[in-house]
């Protein structure tokens, strides 16, 4: 397929289809321009080859994201946010951050999404939430490089998260948490050493981007709290995690460890 050259100042305008619009129906905003402590940017400028059945080109994708706890003007800890933003980064479309401090959250994000939720994105005239329904919606709009997953596949590491949680929180050794944890891994383990090195086999999917940054902060946060790793006995998780954490996608959107730290830290000590 015939390619172009994008210069680094444009990306893709997107049309949400009708299903995601309807859901999703928020008002546009004209967002401020100065850069206030609840409020910072960052845009994103990469020089891009797109198929030239791409939609067509026009203004970076404005997108709301977690501030950084520990650091200014840095992207803080979200997972959810670092899902969209890996999305972005392997399909190549340059985006403009705003970093939104959560505990002091601007009346002009309150207006634009009233739960208060990042991350946020504007498609058009809309500011579309929930990191399920943004990431399909990149899809629709921008299949190359495609990261659909098949339904069978698709669940594959999607208890991890909630058994990490569990654990973290807990204070009783001997009350399943762990072996929780341990059970949803395995069953991770075994399924990358039948399909990887990735969930859906050679290419990486959706569904990698969504785990990967769980694992990121089951990795720092039970390493901090609890000194814990992942054990010698998976090493199919040991080894799709390091491939996960060192795809340039993945090291251009990861939190800082010590924000990492900082957000699990209610969890642990509330």
């Amino acid at each position: 397929m015939s390619t172009a050259r994008i210069q680094p100042t444009v990306t893709a305008a997107c049309v949400l289809s009708s299903t995601i619009k309807q859901h999703f129906g928020l008002t546009s905003l004209r967002l401020p321009t100065n850069h206030s402590a609840a409020f910072r940017r960052q845009r994103i400028k990469r020089n891009l080859t797109v198929s030239m059945s791409a939609t067509s080109i026009s203004d970076p994708l404005e997108i709301c994201v977690k501030a950084s706890l520990t650091v200014p003007d840095k992207l803080g800890d979200c997972p959810f946010c670092q899902r969209v933003l890996l999305t972005l980064e392997e399909k190549n479309l340059p985006y403009d951050m705003k970093f939104v401090d959560l505990g002091n959250k601007p009346e002009w994000f309150l207006k634009l999404n009233p739960d208060g939720k990042v991350p946020v994105i504007k498609f058009e005239e809309n500011w579309v939430s929930d990191s399920d329904v943004i990431t399909q919606a990149l899809e629709e709009k921008f299949p190359d490089p495609p990261l659909a997953i098949p339904p069978e596949k698709a669940s594959v590491g999607s208890k991890i998260f909630s058994t990490f949680i569990g654990f973290l929180k807990s204070k009783d050794p001997g009350d399943g948490t762990e072996q929780a944890l341990l059970d949803e891994l395995s069953a991770l383990n075994d399924h990358i050493k039948e399909n990887g090195p990735f969930i859906n086999g050679e290419r990486v999917s959706a569904a990698d981007l969504a785990l990967g940054p769980k694992l990121y902060h089951l990795e720092i946060a039970l390493g901090h709290y609890k000194n814990w790793s992942v054990p010698e006995s998976l090493p199919y998780v040991k080894s799709y995690m390091k491939e996960i954490f060192s795809r340039d996608s993945f090291v251009n959107t990861r939190a800082l460890p010590e924000d990492v730290i900082a957000g699990w830290r209610p969890k642990v000590v509330g």
